[in-house]
């Protein structure tokens, strides 16, 4: 995979510098894309070795880029990993203090005191995920986790920062793949403060994320934007990209906007609030009972399918988490509040720092989810291995599958010679296996009722079998490139005419940001979302402990009063009524079964036969 640029396109930075992206950040962000250099320089670099204590290996100050790539390995199981200073108690809210007041008197996009948070994410999902994210708190009290005096540590290193100046840079990359041109626009925060500020999932020192762009060569050496890809936590594939024809793909001026989610800094196409889910995975046994119950509610009885689509994994949970993107703070980018500085580039020759430093960039907090350990830099993942968006970047977006525009064409040719030379060996192959046919045909034909003759009878009559089988797969074989031939030679006349296939034909479950109805709650609904769990728990303790001669019927009673609450709440009554109706059916049914087995069971049989008998009779009388 070698880095070129055509000729006509102009150098890597120019690349970069024509299709750079427009950032749109949330009110109340703190963090925004920085050099990694002066990052690097105001941390310390520690190593901790298995079964002992961290070391620091250079101290705050002495830290340079050239110095970060000469670190050694010290084994497989030794972890390096940068650490941000501790907040200077003596200045910290001095400096908090001026960098608030000169924000918001200079600057009134730029406040950070005005994020306010959306509807409850808890009244947004149901019971289970409910539980699952108060089990998640506790978990999160007995694992690492960042202490929260990093938070301020990192504000006061990063406002230090930019009191000496102002800047907004991302690292760029251009990569040649697979005739795909990949601008690369690595974007570093000092810091991730979702859990802290923004009610998220987790914190973390530093932050690594990504804008990719990808271009496609013209017969003229030229350039043109087809697809772009934004990364959002650790999704990949398919959904992550846009075409760049798609009008969910905002553009500025020919530079695609994202959409930065507060905290987490993960990238939106669209501005809005976004239900994270992380998912967890099921205890085996559990995950079976569950996929039968959901499969025969969903599937046999068909109750809330738009809601739950038949390939929604079983065998986790998820816990849900608000990604807040609204894009209503500063603006980073071409002819926006800000303005992006030149790039730092990490094109041939990648730079020694990103090559040679395979460790954390942040707290290594040991943490077993990985969630608040800091990330590795953009060339590796924490295990130390080269990342897939780095070595891979066209297959990381789902796009090692799509040709470019100018191959198209050729591709479609050249598969249609490849099926045409398959059909006519097809067609000879058949040929000869169907005369081979006819003559064990004739051979079984020839043997029969000679007693004899018996088993070369079978033997000729089993070949001709399998043989049949064997020719009848050829023949299907053969009438389905048949069709694949035709829908080619049509996809090609398509393309031709210049009609292009829909825009979102290539995605299966793309992120998309609440919708305002789904936004709506009132404070009752958020209350209700924020105590349910808690008084499910106690509810049940007191069944447990007062009505344990109704056990029963009290969990019964308390599952359906709990329903009808969570129902009311979410604007799903009718559907809830709907729903009892046929569970109490079920139930109704089960329960005549158990008193009245073997008479249903006579009824039943009685009843089958007198149908039988009646079409019967039906048919003779015809």
């Amino acid at each position: 995979m070698a880095d070129r640029v055509p000729p006509d396109a102009g150098s890597p930075d120019a690349l970069l510098r024509r299709f750079e992206p427009v950032i749109r950040f949330t009110k109340g962000e703190w963090f925004y894309p920085m050099d990694a250099e002066p990052y690097v320089r105001a941390a310390s670099l520690w190593v901790r070795r298995p079964s002992e204590e961290a070391v620091c290996a250079v101290p705050a100050g002495e830290l340079t880029l050239d110095r970060l790539a000469q670190q050694p390995e010290d084994g497989a199981d030794a972890v390096h990993y940068l650490k941000i200073p501790p907040p200077n108690e003596n200045g910290k809210r001095g400096l908090l203090t001026r960098l608030r007041a000169r924000r918001s008197r200079t600057d009134p996009a730029w406040p950070t005191e005005t994020f306010r948070a959306g509807r409850g994410r808890l009244a947004r999902v149901g019971y289970v995920s409910r539980l699952a994210d108060a089990l998640f708190s506790l978990v999160l009290l007995a694992r690492g986790r960042v202490p929260g005096g990093d938070v301020e540590g990192a504000r006061v290193m990063y406002g230090r920062l930019m009191e000496k100046g102002e800047h907004f840079t991302y690292h760029g990359r251009v990569v040649n793949q697979d005739g795909w041109i990949v601008l690369q626009y690595w974007l570093f925060y000092a810091f991730n403060d979702w859990r802290s500020n923004f009610f998220g999932a987790n914190d973390h020192e530093s932050d690594w994320e990504k804008v990719f762009v990808y271009l496609s060569e013209t017969d003229s050496g030229g350039v043109i934007p087809e697809w772009a890809a934004y990364a959002a936590h650790e999704e990949t594939g398919d959904d992550l990209r846009r075409r760049w024809d798609d009008p969910e793909l905002e553009k500025v001026d020919g530079h695609p906007v994202v959409y930065v989610c507060a905290g987490s800094h993960a990238s939106r196409y669209s501005a809005g609030e976004y239900l994270t889910e992380l998912a967890f995975p099921l205890p085996r046994a559990f995950a079976a009972v569950r996929r039968a119950v959901r499969t025969f509610w969903y599937r046999t009885l068909r109750q809330y399918t738009e809601e739950h689509p038949a390939d929604r994994p079983y065998e986790r949970f998820t816990i849900p988490f608000v990604d807040y993107g609204r894009g209503d703070g500063l603006s980073v980018g071409p002819g926006q509040d800000r303005e992006w500085d030149p790039p730092r580039l990490m094109t041939d020759p990648t730079p020694s720092w990103v090559a040679g430093y395979r460790g954390l960039w942040g707290l290594y907090t040991r943490d077993p989810f990985e969630g608040e350990d800091a990330p590795a830099g953009p060339m590796y993942d924490r295990d130390k291995t080269v990342s897939r968006e780095w070595y891979d970047p066209v297959g990381w977006a789902g796009l090692d599958k799509v040709p470019t525009r100018a191959e198209q064409f050729d591709v479609i040719a050249r598969r249609r010679a490849g099926i045409e030379k398959r059909r006519a060996l097809l067609r000879s192959e058949i040929r000869e296996k169907s005369g081979q046919l006819k003559a064990l045909g004739m051979d079984a034909e020839a043997t029969r009722d000679r007693s004899y003759l018996r088993k070369l009878h079978e033997t000729h009559t089993r070949r001709a079998e399998e043989l049949s089988v064997e020719v009848a797969a050829m023949r299907a074989e053969l009438s389905e490139d048949e069709v694949l031939d035709r829908a080619l030679k049509n996809h090609a006349e398509r393309l031709e005419s210049g009609e292009r296939s829909p825009v979102h034909a290539h995605m299966s479950h793309p992120a998309r940001p609440t919708s305002e109805a789904e936004n709506r709650s009132g404070r009752i609904a958020q209350f209700w979302a924020s105590i349910s769990i808690a008084v499910v728990l106690l509810t049940l303790i007191g069944i447990v402990a007062y009505e344990r001669q109704h056990l029963l019927s009290a969990l019964v009673l308390a599952i359906a009063a709990f329903a009808f609450i969570e129902a009311s709440f979410r604007g799903r009554l009718t559907r809830f009524i709907a729903s009892a109706n046929i569970g109490l059916a079920i139930v109704g049914f089960l329960v005549l079964l158990q008193e009245y087995f073997w008479q249903i069971i006579v009824f039943v049989v009685l009843g089958v036969g007198l149908y039988i008998l009646w079409d019967n009779l039906r048919e003779l009388g015809r």
